[in-house]
């Protein structure tokens, strides 16, 4: 009883650094002055939910609602989201939410690599704080990104919807790629495909 009491005190502890572990990177994600981004944002924002999610869901940057309101995923393409993970069976608060750019891109423009470079810092510590078992990736830079630094070989551009869906190993974690949501606002065809690649992404997150 001694010993099962000392292993829940130190999970517990465990539990409440990773927790102020995120705080402090929030302090410093929202003070972040080292790119042009912040001559532009209203705000930069660190990810949001469960800071012990299996799932962190990884999307290229935020959009102007985002910016103005503080919040991850509350536009329409977070309209579009929550339908998706309602679809699926997946609670958003059992997830964890962050973006590559932390920061709006001015007119939606593509993120420079000097942004990435910078922005990935504070993404990769909260990988590293949360450790989930799953990383999906929604979209193109979110996706280039992790394969990058998980060492897959990037498919040309013209090829790059074949790796939506795929699930990678590397590591302790694996790795699924899918279409942001917003994508469903321009092509409302792709659908059907969408929702059997986020399926695929609740089947791992249920086995896991």
């Amino acid at each position: 009883m001694i010993v099962s009491n000392a292993l829940f005190d130190l999970s517990g502890r465990d539990f409440m650094r990773t927790e102020d572990q995120l705080v402090n990177l929030d302090k410093e994600i929202r003070e972040c002055k080292k790119c042009i981004l912040a001559e532009t944002r209203i705000n930069a924002i660190r990810g949001e939910g469960n800071p012990h999610a299996k799932l962190i869901l990884i999307a290229q940057a935020p959009g102007e609602t985002e910016d103005r309101e503080d919040r991850m995923f509350i536009g329409p393409s977070g309209k579009v989201l929550d339908e998706l993970l309602r679809t699926i069976q997946i609670d958003r608060e059992e997830i964890y939410m962050t973006n590559l750019v932390k920061c709006m891109l001015p007119k939606y423009r593509k993120p420079k690599s000097d942004e990435i470079e910078i922005c990935s810092q504070y993404l990769d510590r909260e990988i590293e704080l949360i450790n989930p078992r799953i990383l999906a990736s929604l979209g193109y830079y979110a996706t280039k990104y992790l394969f990058k630094k998980y060492d897959f070989p990037l498919p040309p551009r013209q090829e790059f919807q074949k790796v939506y869906g795929k699930v990678l190993e590397a590591d302790d974690k694996l790795i699924i790629p899918v279409q942001h949501p917003a994508a469903l606002l321009y092509n409302s065809s792709i659908k059907t495909v969408m929702l059997n690649n986020y399926r695929k992404m609740q089947a791992v997150l249920s086995g896991s």
